[in-house]
């Protein structure tokens, strides 16, 4: 009986040996909050439907530079939503361009936007389109007869009317604590009159071989000292709300959906929260793009790929990684995802109700009329997204005026290549 009873023990204790080596475990990278819940979900039924698999998430909010930390020590995730043109020139990711099942669904454009432009190959494949640009409250703007602006001085404008009707009122919320989204404010102002001057492909080109002297950053009269100045120039008058270096994204919800704040920068990626904040909001949340602001410019719209994720070139759970964003890729699994979201899916058989009628609407018209930038992937190696945030955060600490930031601006681009 102790012999038997031994070998029945040593036997079960084999199997949960063999069971712990077969599990095979995926580790999921992402910096975007906005979904982690809903990802989650997603992962329990792909964990619960695939038995000797278990991803598992993880949410950093400095993600592109947690990225380079796990990259330089070797721990690096299976599949990540960070993706920087570094990493692609050093081979990090893996080539995806094999993945039809997912291409054949995509649409073209965003398949085009998925492509690196040195080795035509896909290393990130996305599942949304994301647009960007201001968000208003119609209420207030039909209040005071506003219209939105297409030039800088109607917005300025727009502000100062909105100041002396409704002092109460924060005409432009800017949440600066989240260096990002300071971050967002040069990729999408800045960066978008480069990117429209130059066109999209000579633009990205320049970026990639850091063309000095069509980027111009650094200029007196150029597009970055000039948005420095029109920043600095709004928090004087007061148009920005006086707590923008340490204000959150949930502070800014808070004051849009109940009044306080008439308008903010930001991608569809807000809209669900707006919402979730306060669905009466539906049908009083207006869409503009980024007024024009430097001589002979036109105002810009991001328009360009979300929600992108890759496969680590060195994984050793390829075929675990690749069935996991097969579930996830789901039609099914792809209109949660898109209406939770409030972002259009980028698969042609998803049909998602993303947005409220209306500001769907609102959006397509922007998106008409006008110019449609992309987001900066090809910024330099040592000078993240993050890195630019905080350097305009220190612009409206007064560490700079517009000039020294233009050229400090200039000078850190430089050095992270």
């Amino acid at each position: 009986m102790k012999k038997a009873l031994a070998f029945v023990l040593a036997l079960a204790l084999c199997i949960t040996t063999f069971a712990a080596l077969a599990e095979t475990k995926v580790n999921f990278f992402t910096g975007k909050i906005q979904t982690i819940d809903l990802l989650n979900s997603i992962i329990d039924e792909f964990n619960a439907q695939n038995p000797g698999i278990v991803v598992e998430q993880e949410y950093q909010n400095d993600a592109s530079s947690i990225i380079k930390v796990k990259f330089a020590s070797g721990e690096v995730p299976d599949v990540m939503t960070t993706y920087e043109q570094e990493f692609v020139d050093q081979s990090k990711y893996l080539d995806l361009g094999d993945m039809s099942a997912w291409w054949d669904r995509l649409i073209p454009s965003m398949q085009e936007s998925c492509t690196d432009l040195k080795t035509s190959k896909q290393f990130r494949v996305c599942t949304n389109v994301t647009m960007a640009g201001f968000f208003y409250n119609k209420e207030i703007f039909a209040e005071l007869g506003l219209t939105p602006a297409l030039t800088w001085e109607d917005f300025v404008g727009n502000l100062e009317a909105i100041k002396a009707a409704k002092p109460d009122v924060t005409p432009w919320f800017i949440f600066g604590k989240e260096a990002w989204h300071l971050g967002h404010l040069i990729e999408f102002i800045p960066h978008g009159y480069v990117k429209q001057t130059l066109g999209a492909l000579d633009a990205k080109t320049a970026m990639l071989n850091n063309d000095s002297a069509k980027l111009n950053f650094g200029a007196a009269d150029g597009a970055m000292a000039v948005f420095a100045q029109n920043l600095l120039d709004l928090q004087t008058k007061g148009l920005i709300n006086e707590d923008v270096l340490t204000a959150t994204s949930d502070n800014c919800v808070q004051a849009f959906v109940t009044g306080k704040a008439a308008m903010f920068s930001n991608g569809m990626w807000a809209l669900s929260g707006l919402l979730e904040a306060n669905p009466d909001m539906a049908d009083k949340i207006g869409f503009a793009p980024y007024p024009a602001y430097m001589p002979g410019s036109k105002p810009v719209v991001l328009s360009a790929e979300d929600s992108g994720y890759s496969i680590s070139a060195t994984s050793a759970n390829v075929d675990a990684a690749k069935a996991f964003l097969t579930f996830l890729f789901s039609a099914d699994n792809q209109k949660k995802y898109s209406e939770a979201l409030g972002s259009p899916s980028a698969f042609t058989d998803v049909d998602a109700a993303w947005a409220p009628a209306a500001f769907a609407a609102e959006v397509k018209a922007v998106l008409a009329s006008a110019v449609n930038i992309g987001f900066t992937n090809e910024k330099p190696a040592g000078f993240s997204g993050d890195d630019a945030g905080r350097m305009v955060q220190d612009l409206l600490a007064g560490t700079y005026d517009a000039q020294s930031f233009a050229t400090a601006y200039e000078k850190a681009w430089n050095e992270g290549f």
